[in-house]
């Protein structure tokens, strides 16, 4: 299969070669990356030319102007996805912008480069357009072509779930990076280690990463504010000397 590509940061570059493994032909456009010669369009329309898939994988920002410059461009042929890592906004766009005319769906990979190099388990989360459910399945039928697991969720239940995961261990990693926690894990604790991957992905992430996912998601605000309401608690609580400080059992 054919995929067009618009975005070429540190995701949609590992994509493409996910694709590539896979066997697929991809085609790149993105005036603002250095693109592998093979792979590089100079328009839309060359990137589009015979492609069956659209993936959007532009920083969320700036969604809705992609969206405006590639619709003229779409017909029924193609099958529109993005890969942010909020839904709610995307999904919308998805269907202002695409509507009943071009099929599309919203996922979220819940993997990137460091997750693609070690190996890991690959999971993505597919929030289906009511409109399009066979692009839905066809959208599944791809991920698990290239050996994901798809979790199907709606876009609102996908960003309250990442807001309480994602964008809070993004916030606590990044403070953690500025204060250099970190820098030396030579005599770090194996307790400790289990942070060294979320500290690896806030230094790798070119920046824009770490703002969508705290200012697009509409619920990371009110969920690190609640983070840091706990952390004052049990900082009062420990200068307080309680004793009272045992975790306390998951909620059934």
């Amino acid at each position: 299969m054919i995929f067009a590509l618009f975005g070429h940061g540190r995701f949609g570059s590992a994509f493409a070669d996910l694709l590539q493994s896979a066997g697929h032909t991809v085609r790149i456009h993105d005036p603002h990356a250095e693109v592998p010669a093979a792979l590089a369009c100079p328009t839309p329309a060359a990137a589009l030319a015979g492609a069956e898939w659209v993936v959007l994988a532009m920083p969320v920002p700036r969604m809705e102007a992609a969206l405006r410059e590639l619709r003229p461009l779409l017909d029924a042929r193609h099958t529109v996805i993005d890969v942010g890592s909020v839904k709610e906004h995307p999904c919308a766009l998805l269907d202002e912008y695409l509507g009943d005319a071009i099929p599309h769906a919203g996922t979220h990979p819940l993997f990137g480069p460091l997750s693609l190099a070690r190996g890991e388990p690959l999971r993505v989360v597919l929030c289906a357009s009511a409109r399009h459910p066979q692009a839905a399945e066809r959208t599944r039928a791809l991920f698990e072509s290239l050996n994901c697991t798809v979790i199907a969720q709606d876009a609102a239940a996908h960003d309250r779930a990442m807001a309480k995961t994602h964008a809070l261990a993004f916030f606590i990693a990044r403070a953690l990076v500025e204060m250099g926690v970190g820098d030396d894990l030579s005599m770090a604790p194996p307790s400790f280690l289990g942070l060294a991957n979320m500290l690896a992905a806030v230094r790798g992430d070119a920046g824009h990463l770490f703002a969508a996912i705290q200012r697009e998601n509409p619920y990371a605000e009110a969920a690190r504010a609640e983070l840091l309401e706990h952390l004052d608690a049990v900082h009062r609580r420990l200068l307080a000397s309680d004793d009272a400080l045992a975790i306390p059992p998951p909620a059934s």
